[in-house]
């Protein structure tokens, strides 16, 4: 599992330089023409209060984008951090908070190449590498530890990507981060 760990995250360190450097572009810009019935994009960048309070300024529109919005709350910042409290999960909480500051480290750090919607620069995704939904629905899942829970993060991802939170790159970021976490503490627990 250690060396499964260690591929992960290099894994996630190459995906990081291929976002950056705009070799990602053409699958991000596909996406966003086409499988994302439930976004409404705008040149808005999230707010930190925005980031922090799930559903806090939503715009609600259309089906998709409502449950994508209802089922991925777990995942967000504050309440997956309440659940993990709730639970008693010290150990998933730690892996809970390295998670959340890589996720902010590469925010902060990473700038991709521009990303337009008919000609809108859709500003949200030019720091939105890794999709931190994404690591907490692994880290929540892994640490409830049962398959309703993996079904869920598994929805949730899915509704991040198709309800236009997210793009690919973003979300496989955030897949192997959090999955790459999980197996580390795997290796520390044997």
């Amino acid at each position: 599992m250690r060396y499964a760990s260690a591929f992960l995250a290099s894994g996630f360190a190459a995906l990081a330089a291929l976002v950056a450097t705009g070799a990602t572009k053409g699958i991000d810009r596909w996406a966003i023409d086409h499988t994302m019935p439930g976004a409404q994009f705008s040149s808005h960048t999230p707010s930190a209060a925005e980031a922090l309070v799930p559903l806090l300024h939503v715009r609600w529109h259309g089906a998709v984008h409502v449950l994508a919005e209802i089922v991925t709350v777990p995942a967000s910042f504050l309440v997956s951090l309440l659940v993990l409290l709730a639970l008693r999960r010290w150990a998933w909480l730690v892996v809970w908070a390295i998670g959340s500051a890589v996720e902010e480290i590469c925010k902060t750090a990473l700038t991709r190449p521009a990303l337009y919607h008919h000609g809108l620069h859709l500003a949200a995704f030019d720091h939105s590498y890794p999709s931190g939904h994404t690591i907490r629905a692994v880290v929540l899942a892994a640490a409830i530890g049962r398959r309703s829970a993996w079904a869920w993060a598994v929805a949730a991802i899915v509704l991040l990507e198709v309800g236009g939170f997210h793009v690919p790159t973003d979300i496989a970021g955030g897949l192997v981060l959090g999955l790459g976490l999980r197996l580390g503490l795997l290796a520390l627990r044997r």
